[in-house]
């Protein structure tokens, strides 16, 4: 850690230095993303304050449009923002189709700055050939967010339920029918599709393996389908997809008593869908020892790009300055992936919104565990496709490994 300090210590000298190279230019950086909190609230103020003759402009668009029109744009060639914000499903995509700059060549040399970093996030911005085309902004820790209150009702603790099966019969009671009128009205989870994303997410490989096989038949999709299947099957969902208004309002009213999710949930639940619910929530592991990433954020600068130079100082600060990482983290929940980060006593401070909890070492630790995940530019690709095998699994009871077989041979069928 001592060492990470002093290449942070060089870091912002080399800042310093480039605040006065740029000090006479007038320049209008563009910038574009989907998520404008920690943009406008953190990163915009610090970065005009140290380029006084800078002025950010933030290009702000829905996340699917964003990562669409990011596409279409970069192979045309034209509008392209300076710095452009990817997430992590599309990581894979971009660093396969080209067109971004590779940071790993100079002037940029990010590559000495990977040990600063959470180790997983450089495998997911790299090429197979070494090109790095984005740094790490932020990541995303999966967790259980369970209604600590309902939980401890029916004399539970999260700290003994350590695998599946053991929310599966926490669920059984949950979902019991009470009053004997046949009514279910609350459930383990909102979505079956949740507990096949968590064994998903946790793999080192998404759906291809290192030399790009397609992999969806494997292990790991084999038993969250299933999984998901028998929670569908025993009525323990309440099959409401997420962020709709049925999903938000089980959440406000307790009619769930778990979601799995990254950690950035718990900025969301305190802010705007369950504010009144503060204190009856907590967090916990993901069972079966699963350590995965649930989101998380990259920068790159398209080829094409005009400012191209100061583009790669905004992006060095949002991934690199301790007070951006964390003012972004104590803003917007935005977890960080800086390592020096993790010392600061914002970690050790307790949740209010989880009753206290000191959430914040859970999530570090997990961060820690993340394996290192291979991406390929047809996640995309293959994600539409097993999402359709899920929903015929969930919806038709169809048999998981047929599913998956047919997925495999749609999905070499689509690449050839």
């Amino acid at each position: 850690m001592k060492q990470i300090k002093i290449l942070s210590l060089l870091l912002g000298l080399l800042l310093v230095f480039s605040v006065v190279s740029f000090a006479e230019e007038e320049i209008v950086l563009t910038v574009a993303t989907w998520g404008d909190v920690a943009l406008e609230g953190v990163h915009i103020p610090r970065f005009e304050a140290m380029y006084p003759n800078v002025r950010v402009e933030p290009l702000i668009t829905e996340i699917e449009d964003h990562h669409s029109m990011l596409l279409t744009r970069i192979a045309a060639g034209t509008e392209l923002p300076d710095v452009a914000f990817i997430e992590v499903l599309y990581i894979g995509t971009i660093a396969a189709r080209g067109g971004f700059v590779d940071l790993s060549q100079p002037p940029y040399n990010a590559g000495q700055y990977e040990d600063l970093v959470v180790p997983f996030t450089f495998a997911q911005a790299s090429t197979t050939d070494g090109q790095i085309v984005a740094m790490p902004t932020d990541i995303a820790p999966a967790t259980f967010f369970y209604r600590k209150d309902l939980l401890e009702e029916m004399g539970y603790k999260a700290e003994d339920l350590t695998t599946i099966e053991d929310w599966i019969e926490v669920g059984k009671e949950f979902t019991a029918d009470t009053t004997g009128d046949g009514n279910i009205d609350r459930w383990l989870l909102a979505d079956a599709a949740a507990i096949y994303e968590m064994y998903r997410r946790s793999a080192r490989e998404l759906y291809f393996d290192v030399d790009g096989n397609v992999i969806v038949d494997q292990a790991q999709f084999v038993k969250g389908m299933k999984n998901a299947q028998k929670v569908r099957e025993l009525g323990l969902d309440g099959q409401i997809g997420e962020w709709s208004n049925d999903w938000l309002a089980a959440l406000s009213e307790g009619d769930v008593l778990i979601q799995p999710s990254g950690a950035w949930m718990m900025g969301h639940l305190a802010n705007w869908i369950a504010p009144e619910t503060a204190g009856k929530w907590g967090a916990t592991n993901l069972p079966d020892d699963m350590y995965a990433f649930w989101g998380g954020s990259f920068a790159g600068i398209p080829a094409d790009a005009e400012n191209k130079e100061m583009a790669w100082e905004f992006i060095k600060m949002v991934s690199l300055d301790p007070e951006v990482q964390l003012g972004s983290f104590e803003l917007d929940a935005m977890f960080p992936s800086l390592l020096e980060t993790y010392d600061d006593a914002l970690f050790e401070e307790p949740e209010p919104f989880l009753g206290g909890q000191k959430a914040r070492l859970m999530w570090q630790d997990v961060a820690l565990r993340i394996p290192q995940v291979i991406t390929n530019e047809n996640d995309r690709i293959a994600e539409n496709i097993m999402g359709t095998a899920l929903s015929q699994v969930l919806e038709d009871g169809r048999d998981v490994e047929e599913a998956l077989a047919e997925a495999k041979t749609l999905i070499e069928r689509r690449l050839r």
